[in-house]
């Protein structure tokens, strides 16, 4: 693709990044909430579409996109009643978290100007080059170093937990 029309869609999904981002979290709605984090999340997929990462790209879609919001759906729905909005928060609460903001944009900025990254130096992983299939999968089901069977396993027993957690709550009323 011509290079002018990747910087226009990278432009278009940064800016559909941060205001989604923006109204999934000033949102009164739970609702509309969890339906702009969705959003917000296929946006997160086609930057993966940039990088060429094509199977993380479609993981973030069904796990995501697919799976954690429609949980997070599914615990509103179990949690909340017709027509709750949410409580408006006082003023201390938003200057404390533009202050969070400010600080995570500053320590980022301050982390990409100064850290040397390996691609620097690294001639072989600079390309279009994308991971095979049999290098994730190994990685993400061994048990060696710097494999991941055993946070794969203990992440789905706390997705386990919330739904458990989210039944349980469900049932008190």
């Amino acid at each position: 693709m011509d290079p002018i029309i990747n910087l226009i869609i990278f432009i278009c999904l940064g800016v559909a990044s941060i205001v989604l981002s923006i109204l999934a979290v000033t949102s009164k709605s739970l609702l509309r909430a969890a339906t702009y984090l969705l959003l917000v999340l296929i946006c997160t997929a086609g930057f993966y579409l940039f990088l060429n990462y094509h199977f993380l790209s479609a993981v973030q879609i069904s796990v995501y996109a697919g799976g954690v919001v429609v949980l997070f759906i599914f615990a509103i729905f179990l949690t909340s009643n017709k027509g709750d909005v949410l409580q408006k928060h006082q003023t201390r609460r938003y200057i404390l978290g533009l202050l969070g903001v400010v600080g995570g944009i500053g320590l980022t900025a301050f982390v990409l100007f100064k850290h040397r990254f390996l691609y620097e130096s690294n001639t072989s992983m600079v390309g279009d080059g994308e991971i095979s299939m049999s290098l994730i999968g190994q990685t993400l089901m061994g048990t060696e170093k710097y494999q991941y069977l055993l946070p794969f396993e203990v992440l789905s027993i706390l997705l386990l937990a919330a739904i458990i957690g989210g039944i349980l709550i469900a049932r008190k009323r």
